[in-house]
């Protein structure tokens, strides 16, 4: 399952999962659209790949998808520092 990261890796602007202003890699590293517009030139800064807007989920399904908070996951924050 796609994962939806909750802030902006430049800004820390928050990114909640309706948002249309988030933007990923193919490796999920998320930015908001204006980090990657004007900051990033729409390329990804840990891996070089191109920054496209994240889908959204449909809101219809949401009451049913168990998302586990990031923080809450075990090594989470050096899986995103690897690259």
């Amino acid at each position: 399952m796609l994962e939806l990261r909750p802030g902006c890796e430049c800004c820390n602007r928050d990114l909640p999962p309706e948002s249309t202003e988030a933007r990923i890699c193919s490796f999920e590293c998320s930015f908001c659209a204006s980090c990657a517009e004007s900051k990033l030139g729409g390329m990804c800064p840990n891996c070089g790949g191109q920054l496209v807007r994240r889908p959204q989920r449909p809101a219809a399904i949401m009451h049913r998808v168990v998302i586990p908070n990031p923080s809450s996951i075990r090594g989470a924050p050096e899986r995103s520092a690897s690259f």
